[in-house]
């Protein structure tokens, strides 16, 4: 006999796409890069901005309008310092406070690349007496010792002809059997020089001391040629 198979309309299969297993969130944004330090220009995405001056005073709330318009007025730039406030905090500066601001960020950071690293630091005035030099350099010769990193900031004295970099030398020199220069003498600003001495490393102080081996060998061996030659005569 001939049979014929009917599906019954009753029962219905239903065909879906699932999603695999997966415990992963999915992530459709980036996380924002940290801007670097400089003038934003004029395109600032917030309506309501809060202003310091470039002296470091707050102006309060504005809208960025006048904000800009302060900015045109006064020939300076807008900087952003702390986006995550509310308003976002923004600051006028001039280019020489934002390359002077660049030059120490870009210092620390030198300073602090490795961990746990240690910076002390010291300020005096280029007419600083004998005595208190040389308990500011001692105070660095113990820093030193300990491997800390040491920057010195001199501040030219009124009326004073001292060579601040000359003495930036000769606060080394005392400390030359161990330290070198991290960052070299330079000016921040006007009458403002500073610089950053570190301990030397392993192969600096061979080399180093490799090299004072040497100049001792040869002024002896001068001073030997001038006893012969004197007893000659």
């Amino acid at each position: 006999p001939f049979w014929m198979v009917v599906p019954d309309s009753r029962k219905t299969n239903v065909f879906g796409l699932t999603q695999p297993f997966c415990t992963a969130e999915k992530s459709h944004t980036e996380p924002r890069r940290k801007a670097a330090f400089g003038s934003v220009g004029r395109r600032i995405p917030y309506r309501i901005l809060h202003i310091i001056n470039q002296d470091g005073e707050s102006l309060g709330n504005m809208h960025r309008a006048e904000a800009l318009k302060l900015m045109d007025q006064h020939n300076l730039k807008l900087v952003l310092l702390r986006e995550n406030a509310q308003p976002p905090v923004y600051r006028l500066m001039t280019g020489q406070q934002i390359h002077e601001e660049q030059l120490k960020r870009a210092e620390k950071k030198k300073a602090s690349s490795k961990s746990g690293l240690v910076q002390k630091e010291l300020s005096f005035s280029s007419a600083i007496g004998k005595n208190d030099l040389e308990t500011k350099t001692r105070q660095i010769a113990h820093w030193i010792e300990k491997k800390y990193h040491v920057k010195v900031t001199i501040r030219q004295a009124k009326d004073s002809n001292i060579d601040m970099f000359m003495l930036f030398d000769q606060i080394l020199e005392t400390v030359s059997d161990k330290a070198t220069y991290l960052s070299k003498p330079q000016a921040i600003k006007e009458g403002t020089s500073t610089c950053i001495l570190r301990h030397m490393s392993d192969k600096e102080l061979k080399a180093y001391q490799k090299m004072e081996k040497q100049k001792n060998s040869t002024v002896k061996k001068d001073e030997n040629e001038d006893l012969k030659s004197s007893e000659l005569h």
